[in-house]
């Protein structure tokens, strides 16, 4: 056998390597998706978080709107 055919052998033996995911290759983009929800769903609940305090700020800055502008 020449040093070309036993380079040839020996690569077909070493290319197959076995390397099993622990679930199926969907389920990692399923969690992922699924903590993308998760985060969206928390980044939607404080919308609108300023004008529910809406009342607390116009009182703040009429008590302490002086002092900053001068």
């Amino acid at each position: 056998m020449s040093f070309a055919a036993t380079i040839a052998a020996a690569s077909e033996g070493a290319s197959h390597v076995v390397n099993e995911l622990p679930m199926p290759a969907f389920l990692f983009g399923a969690i992922v998706l699924g903590i993308f929800v998760v985060l969206a769903i928390a980044t939607y609940s404080f919308r609108d978080v300023a004008n529910r305090h809406a009342e607390k700020a116009a009182a703040y800055a009429r008590e302490h709107g002086e002092a900053q502008q001068h």
